[in-house]
């Protein structure tokens, strides 16, 4: 006879190895994993819960463990994507070998190939029909442009640029890269032609916007 405590843990669709917070962990991940398969050609409003426990191996109660609501797994589906964005661009900004925007295109392109299943869900959810995950790309698109306005302060020659003007050009670059992603995620060959050509359409971007702040005078009170 089964103990109540390998009951739970078969209720939560893990195994009893590893620590009570490990086993959370992994089902936790797994039921992100499942919404993220269901959601390839899906919005988040037409997958229902059942459809995400039964994905990841649980019962549906089980999933109030992990999750308040539906809503709030959209949430943490954007917290963890563009956290794992936040990260890789965070990295580049401090790799010395990256030194233009040729470079960090190349980076966003494997990324993007990396975690397509990621990347479709913020593209299709940011204005999707699940206000509290539009709140939530939001926020974390306000993240992004401040991390960038933050490196574009200590840049020589923006350093006595007003918060505002900076901001602004942030915005701009943070808006080109989203677009190129969604560019990206329509084109379905990897290294076409196609792909090379949004390529350097989006360093064409790019440039015009750090040729732009060059010659921009910040207006001053």
């Amino acid at each position: 006879m089964h103990s109540n405590k390998v009951d739970s843990n078969k209720l939560d669709g893990v195994t009893e190895t590893g620590t009570r917070a490990e086993r959370k962990e992994r089902t936790r991940q797994a039921l992100i994993d499942g919404t993220l398969d269901l959601l390839r050609d899906r919005s988040l409003a037409s997958v229902s819960l059942r459809e995400v426990t039964r994905s990841a191996g649980i019962v549906p109660t089980a999933f109030y463990r992990h999750f308040a609501s539906m809503e709030d797994l959209g949430v943490a589906l954007v917290e963890d994507s563009m956290r794992m964005l936040r990260q890789m661009l965070r990295d580049a900004r401090k790799d010395p070998s990256v030194k233009n925007a040729t470079e960090s295109l190349r980076i966003l392109v494997r990324q993007v190939r990396s975690h397509e299943d990621q990347f479709r869900f913020l593209a299709r959810e940011r204005y999707g029909g699940v206000a509290e995950v539009r709140k939530a790309f939001a926020t974390e698109l306000r993240m992004f442009v401040s991390e960038l306005t933050i490196d574009l302060s200590r840049m020589p020659g923006l350093e006595t640029w007003d918060i505002a003007d900076l901001e602004m050009a942030a915005d701009l670059i943070v808006s080109t890269m989203l677009t190129a992603t969604v560019g990206l995620l329509e084109i379905d060959r990897p290294g076409s032609e196609n792909e090379r050509e949004l390529l350097r359409k989006t360093e064409q971007q790019v440039r015009l916007i750090v040729l732009g702040m060059g010659a921009w005078r910040p207006k001053r009170n």
